[in-house]
């Protein structure tokens, strides 16, 4: 049995084991990915987790990984499934040699969980990284201070439509939640989504509005090469919507919305064509990433 304090070391992370949590402290070595440098450390409790696995890695590796119960994350919540496997904060890469020890921690962890392991979690159980955040997106600089969530936009990058509605500030308590599109798709950004818009799109007897295209609405930043990438944006959205969820007495939805599913609007399909040419004139995409993506939005009409 590990005791308090017993300390497994890994691959880019360590894991120090206590009575009702584990410590997961990351390296700041440049092979470590930058978001879990940036997370730098996460205080994981037991009864934020589902259950715990150990299975074989790549390169004479085993990896010992902890599951969170949907909803007990922030991280994860944003991320909505989207993150690389190598930049799971929850998977600890040790020596194929130390199996027989990751089984074992496996097994404690299994022991420590609690009786709502199979349910999600009611609140968010995981800390948030902490306010001021702050990163710079193609289409305008994106701030969170706590409180509010403003976004500046450039004259290089934003759109008419932007420009006309000027800079944005957006009070957490005006909000319902936020969309997170991972910058490492070619149509990268983060929507914040405020309480009226939510309450339109669900109001009861009638379909859902068919979302603006977000170089065009102005509660939400484009992603690009180089713009709003996952170890600034992430966290960035991970902190905006705990916030809204502590917040917000309303009721929220449980995961912020996922893009792409169903039937797009034919319009925001042109729209989302002509910026993919933009950036493709610019030198920022490929010929080869031009046409896949050309291809996977007409696809969507």
């Amino acid at each position: 049995m590990w005791h308090m304090g017993d300390v497994l070391a890994g691959i880019h992370a360590t894991w120090e084991f206590d009575t009702d949590s584990v410590l997961i402290r990351f390296e700041r070595g440049i092979r470590t990915p930058k978001l879990l440098q940036s997370l730098r450390e996460r205080r994981i409790p037991h009864a934020a987790l589902s259950s715990v696995t150990v299975a074989p890695g790549k390169r004479d590796t085993v990896v010992l990984r902890a599951v969170p119960r949907p909803g007990a994350d922030p991280v994860m919540e944003a991320a909505a499934g989207q993150l690389k496997e190598g930049c799971d904060p929850y998977r600890l890469v040790l020596p194929a040699d130390r199996e027989l020890l990751a089984e074992h921690c496996a097994d404690e962890l299994r022991a420590a969980l609690g009786p709502s392991a199979d349910e999600p979690a009611d609140r968010f159980l995981v800390t948030a990284p902490e306010a001021p955040l702050h990163f710079k997106a193609y289409d305008g600089r994106a701030g969170f201070d706590g409180e509010r969530v403003s976004f500046r936009w450039s004259w290089t990058g934003a759109s008419s439509a932007k420009w006309k509605a000027g800079d944005q500030t957006f009070r957490v308590s005006e909000l319902a939640g936020i969309e997170w599109r991972s910058p490492e798709a070619l149509d990268g950004y983060l929507r914040l989504v405020p309480r009226t818009a939510a309450d339109t799109a669900t109001g009861a007897g009638s379909a859902p509005n068919p979302p603006t295209a977000a170089d065009k609405d102005p509660a939400a930043v484009l992603f690009g090469l180089g713009y709003g990438p996952v170890h600034e944006s992430l966290p960035f959205a991970a902190a905006v919507l705990e916030s809204v969820r502590r917040t917000q007495s309303a009721s929220i939805p449980s995961q912020p919305v996922l893009v792409g599913a169903g039937r797009r609007d034919p319009a925001d399909i042109a729209e989302r064509i002509h910026h993919l040419g933009e950036l493709h004139q610019a030198g920022l995409v490929t010929d080869d990433e031009f046409s896949a993506k050309k291809a996977q939005l007409l696809a969507e009409l």
